[in-house]
Protein backbone atom coordinates (compact mmCIF):
# COMPACT_ATOMS: atom_id res chain seq x y z
CA UNK A 1 0.00 0.00 0.00
CA UNK A 2 1.37 3.39 -1.01
CA UNK A 3 0.55 5.07 2.31
CA UNK A 4 2.60 2.54 4.24
CA UNK A 5 5.50 3.09 1.85
CA UNK A 6 5.72 6.73 3.00
CA UNK A 7 5.54 5.96 6.72
CA UNK A 8 1.83 5.75 7.52
CA UNK A 9 0.24 3.18 9.79
CA UNK A 10 -3.17 2.22 8.41
CA UNK A 11 -5.79 0.66 10.65
CA UNK A 12 -7.82 -2.21 9.16
CA UNK A 13 -11.05 -0.95 7.60
CA UNK A 14 -14.14 -2.40 5.95
CA UNK A 15 -15.66 1.05 5.51
CA UNK A 16 -15.27 3.68 2.79
CA UNK A 17 -12.53 5.46 4.72
CA UNK A 18 -9.08 4.84 6.14
CA UNK A 19 -7.84 5.83 9.57
CA UNK A 20 -4.12 6.59 9.27
CA UNK A 21 -1.26 7.93 11.37
CA UNK A 22 2.19 8.99 10.25
CA UNK A 23 5.10 7.78 12.32
CA UNK A 24 6.92 11.15 12.38
CA UNK A 25 4.58 13.94 11.27
CA UNK A 26 1.67 15.28 13.38
CA UNK A 27 -1.76 14.65 11.86
CA UNK A 28 -2.91 18.23 12.36
CA UNK A 29 0.05 19.57 10.37
CA UNK A 30 -0.52 17.08 7.56
CA UNK A 31 -4.19 18.06 7.45
CA UNK A 32 -3.25 21.74 7.27
CA UNK A 33 -0.84 21.19 4.40
CA UNK A 34 -3.36 19.03 2.52
CA UNK A 35 -6.00 21.73 2.96
CA UNK A 36 -3.61 24.24 1.36
CA UNK A 37 -3.63 21.90 -1.65
CA UNK A 38 -7.47 21.71 -1.61
CA UNK A 39 -7.44 18.13 -0.35
CA UNK A 40 -9.78 17.62 2.59
CA UNK A 41 -9.29 14.97 5.24
CA UNK A 42 -10.67 14.82 8.77
CA UNK A 43 -8.66 15.35 11.92
CA UNK A 44 -10.24 14.80 15.34
CA UNK A 45 -8.48 16.64 18.19
CA UNK A 46 -9.50 14.04 20.81
CA UNK A 47 -6.86 12.50 23.08
CA UNK A 48 -6.96 8.91 21.75
CA UNK A 49 -7.14 9.83 18.05
CA UNK A 50 -5.42 13.20 17.83
CA UNK A 51 -2.59 11.89 15.67
CA UNK A 52 -4.87 10.14 13.18
CA UNK A 53 -6.44 11.31 9.95
CA UNK A 54 -9.68 9.98 8.51
CA UNK A 55 -9.34 9.71 4.73
CA UNK A 56 -12.46 8.98 2.70
CA UNK A 57 -11.90 6.77 -0.31
CA UNK A 58 -12.53 8.61 -3.57
CA UNK A 59 -11.89 8.00 -7.22
CA UNK A 60 -8.61 6.52 -8.42
CA UNK A 61 -7.57 9.99 -9.60
CA UNK A 62 -8.36 11.54 -6.21
CA UNK A 63 -6.40 8.81 -4.44
CA UNK A 64 -3.39 9.44 -6.68
CA UNK A 65 -3.60 13.19 -6.00
CA UNK A 66 -3.68 12.48 -2.25
CA UNK A 67 -0.70 10.15 -2.34
CA UNK A 68 1.27 12.58 -4.51
CA UNK A 69 0.53 15.45 -2.08
CA UNK A 70 1.42 13.31 0.94
CA UNK A 71 4.73 12.33 -0.64
CA UNK A 72 5.54 16.03 -1.16
CA UNK A 73 4.53 16.92 2.41
CA UNK A 74 6.40 14.07 4.09
CA UNK A 75 9.56 14.50 2.00
CA UNK A 76 9.68 18.28 2.52
CA UNK A 77 9.08 17.94 6.26
CA UNK A 78 11.66 15.22 6.81
CA UNK A 79 14.27 16.92 4.63
CA UNK A 80 14.26 19.86 7.06
CA UNK A 81 15.38 17.61 9.91
CA UNK A 82 19.12 17.78 10.50
CA UNK A 83 21.28 15.55 12.66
Amino acid sequence: MQLMDIGFSVLPSKANFLFVMHKLQPAQEIQHQLRQRNILVRHFPKPRVSNFLRISVGTAEQCEMLVHALREIIVSDTSEVTC
